[in-house]
């Protein structure tokens, strides 16, 4: 059972194991397309295309209109039928890639685990490690799967909502750590993110640190000691980003690196900032 990161080798020894599914993540954040157009040009051979949008999110509006984030988490319900959808069984391993290192996949991982599945990994380096190594693509797509009989078991993750953080900003009991680019954290790009600024007392760990110049997870001693400075201890640390899904890359890291125990807000930044009395930090 691979439940962190896996190679290209490893995965192309495992192309034609039933009980292994493979699942193409890609996404752009500033064209919804471009995911399932990238997987129709080519893909890891038998990979299926998982929707960060559609199979990965649920709906932005909850209870009252009230906004949840540009990408909230799915009902755990609509998330199990969907991954049934792809074949997925309780004893699969799933494997998860993108070509952004790990950006998007990791959402894929970390939602496994909060319904309690434990094999589940993302593909080191992703697609260029994968075409890199030498293995194949193809625009052919695999033959329909039976539908997997994944069901929910204690979650292996634990999350925070937005009341939480709100809290937080006068206990002080965790630490916010923000996964988003330097100068989004700092209120610098208006592209992305209309409001700018991050919630007061965070902290800046662009998600991208994690990984070395080859686009591949920098070695678990690293990592630790990159992370050590952020937190008192991971059960005190809260990931976060912009819409909830590159702060998985972190939590990723955090368990390559040995330290599991953080939460995700699932809302983050993008939540965060709909409501304009929500105060707003900016600069470094």
């Amino acid at each position: 059972m691979y439940s962190t990161l896996i190679d290209a080798a490893t995965l192309a020894r495992h192309a034609d194991d039933p009980k292994w599914v493979v699942l193409d993540c890609r996404h752009d954040l500033l064209n919804p397309a471009f995911g399932r157009e990238a997987f129709a040009a080519g893909h890891i051979p038998g990979a299926q295309f998982a929707s960060i949008d559609d199979d990965l999110s649920g709906p932005k509006t909850g209870a009252g209109s009230t906004f949840r984030g540009r990408h909230p988490l799915p009902e755990r319900a609509a998330l199990v039928e969907a991954l049934r959808r792809f074949g997925i069984d309780g004893d699969s391993q799933v494997v998860a890639y993108d070509a952004h290192g790990g950006m998007y996949a990791a959402r894929l991982w970390w939602l496994l685990r909060w319904i309690g599945h434990e094999g589940v990994a993302v593909l080191d380096g992703g697609l260029p490690a994968w075409q890199a190594a030498g293995q194949p693509v193809t625009a052919d797509l695999a033959p329909p799967r039976a539908p997997g009989r994944i069901a929910e078991r204690p979650s292996l993750t634990r999350t925070v909502s937005v009341d939480d953080v709100v809290s937080n900003l006068s206990t002080q009991g965790f630490t916010v750590v923000d996964a988003r680019a330097n100068d989004r954290f700092r209120g610098e790009n208006e592209t992305i993110d209309p409001v700018g600024g991050h919630i007061p007392g965070a902290k800046n760990r662009f998600f991208k640190d994690n990984l070395g110049a080859d686009g591949k997870f920098k070695p678990a001693a690293r990592l630790k000691d990159e992370f050590a400075p952020l937190f008192a201890s991971p059960s005190s640390a809260v990931m976060q980003c912009g819409s909830g899904v590159t702060a998985c890359h972190n939590l990723l890291a955090l368990e390559v690196a040995g330290l599991p125990g953080a939460a995700l807000y699932p809302g983050s930044w993008s939540e965060w900032c709909a409501v304009a009395e929500r105060p707003v930090a900016t600069g470094a």
